[in-house]
């Protein structure tokens, strides 16, 4: 065997073992995805039948029925526009918040040598630790002591900085080369200037993957609004969404649409910026 049969020999070897994995892990993730994608489907089948029809769908509807979507929006035994709007406003708010007051507290723990700050990062990295179950009655009477139940205060103000948010700015910030936090300070660059001139548009990566993040968790709460809102002024869509078997326990077919109409957001998010969260998330893995 000549050297070139010898080296084109290898390469096809090469593209056939290259092939069988790329096939065997597609193998290995059809169950997977066979078990995220069949309720998801099944819901949504179910979102678009009658009520009669609902135990007679297995996975693909009969006919399709948009009364429910209709319903959802147009029952007057609630508002379900309304509490979307207050989820959207919530959900953004909290989002703004934490990247601004994660940036700030990640900026200081890295380029502010100030006493105790290593002893300050390890306190915030222990409240991580502390499970919301167990803070959550203090909170709540803390709240109610300050009369902001029945407002839009309580389901920002508490969430408005986050110690995973912290931490994951700080490690991408310890990705940026001391010099260049130097070379500013030579050039008379003040830490507001180079914050928000320099580390927050290198840093836009990780500030994406955060604000997606805190973005989906505020929207998808339900006991901290359900134990701090009863009037349907300041509910939220999660809230509505368990409203909607109180009002009618027999219409599956509308709660699943409210459930459809819920996910959207979510999913919207995760389809369009999949690309973005995995970056974001990655860019402080490696430091150098």
């Amino acid at each position: 065997m000549t050297t070139n049969e010898h080296v084109t020999f290898t390469k096809t070897k090469t593209q056939k073992m290259r092939q069988l994995k790329n096939t065997g892990n597609f193998l290995l993730n059809i169950p997977i995805l066979l078990v995220i994608l069949v309720p998801l489907v099944y819901t949504l089948s179910i979102s678009l039948v009658n009520n009669d029809q609902v135990y007679r769908t297995l996975l693909l509807p009969h006919s399709i029925q948009f009364g429910n979507y209709v319903n959802a929006f147009t029952n007057p035994s609630y508002n379900f526009l309304l509490y979307i709007r207050n989820s959207f406003i919530v959900s953004t708010s909290v989002m703004l918040c934490q990247m601004v007051t994660c940036s700030m507290a990640a900026f200081a723990f890295v380029f502010l040598d100030f006493k105790g700050s290593k002893l300050l990062f390890l306190a915030v990295l222990a409240t991580m630790m502390v499970p919301g179950e167990a803070t959550i009655v203090a909170n709540y009477l803390t709240v109610a002591r300050w009369g902001w139940t029945n407002t839009l205060y309580v389901l920002i103000v508490p969430y408005m900085t986050s110690a995973m948010g912290i931490f994951l700015m700080r490690q991408n910030f310890m990705t940026f080369p001391k010099e260049l936090k130097e070379a500013a300070n030579l050039d008379g660059c003040s830490n507001w200037r180079f914050l928000l001139t320099i580390a927050v548009p290198l840093a836009r990566p990780a500030l994406g993957a955060l604000g997606a993040y805190v973005f989906l968790n505020t929207w998808n709460q339900y006991m901290w609004p359900l134990l701090t809102t009863d009037s349907d002024t300041f509910r939220t869509v999660q809230v509505g969404i368990s409203m909607l078997y109180d009002i009618d326990a027999q219409s599956m077919g509308l709660m699943m649409a409210g459930v459809i109409i819920v996910i959207v957001p979510s999913l919207s998010i995760f389809i369009f910026m999949n690309k973005q969260l995995i970056n974001g998330l990655m860019a402080g893995a490696v430091k150098g």
